[in-house]
């Protein structure tokens, strides 16, 4: 499979001293979230801005991309697409931070819908945490039989995640947010969350500022290192 690849925001103050990445959502692609690296520059202007395309055109859209595949009808599903993707997604993190010569300290990740699925994934199973995990309107895949022993024992990192979910979404009810919290608690993950008011499947400006002010002051606790 090709590597991955897609839209890039360089630093605002020139060279880069973070690494942002943003996973986009099922059925559309990188192009859905760089713009949010815009609206963070003045919060993080050290940081470099990336959002790839997922690897596979998507089975329901056309025109978008995916993580993997879903059919809404098989509940292990997420568990074997995030599997299957994560080693991927892995491969693209550490060419970046090579290219912009990052330690792994620097990257946060940024997730949406099935991007945020990736994220936590991915995140969790790095050789050396990430500064954040952000997660918007997603879920945390686990096998069928949720064995929290073998989850467990794949778990390498415990970065900060902050999870935010709108009280409305209709495609991933607010139930995923709990049961995330549940099982990243029992992994001893640090966790945060914030609930949009009225929102539905998407992101609202005030989970924008959380996600914004998050990374700013994980980023910032982890100090500037070039690798």
């Amino acid at each position: 499979m090709a590597a991955l690849d897609g839209p890039r925001i360089p630093p605002h103050s020139g060279k880069a001293k973070q690494l942002v990445v943003f996973l986009h959502g099922y059925g559309a692609d990188g192009n859905d979230l760089i713009d949010i690296g815009r609206a963070w520059a003045k919060l993080l202007p050290e940081a470099a801005f990336v959002a790839p395309h997922a690897p596979r055109p998507c089975g329901q859209a056309p025109m978008g991309r995916e993580w993997f595949p879903l059919t809404f009808r098989d509940p292990d599903e997420y568990w074997r697409g995030v599997n299957a993707a994560g080693p991927l997604l892995a491969g693209f993190l550490d060419a970046e931070l090579k290219r912009l010569n990052l330690a792994p300290t620097a990257l946060a990740l940024v997730g949406f819908s099935q991007g945020t699925m990736m994220a936590l994934h991915v995140g969790l199973r790095l050789e050396t945490p990430p500064a954040a995990v952000v997660g918007y309107s997603g879920l945390l895949a686990l096998p069928g039989a949720a064995d929290a022993k073998v989850i467990a024992a794949e778990v390498k990192s415990r970065p900060p995640v902050l999870l935010v979910h709108g009280d409305q979404d209709a495609v991933i009810p607010l139930d995923a947010l709990f049961h995330a919290a549940q099982s990243l608690a029992a992994l001893g993950v640090p966790l945060e969350w914030h609930i949009s008011s009225g929102i539905g499947h998407g992101i609202d400006q005030e989970g924008l500022r959380h996600g914004g002010e998050f990374l700013a002051c994980r980023l910032r606790q982890h100090g500037h290192h070039g690798r």
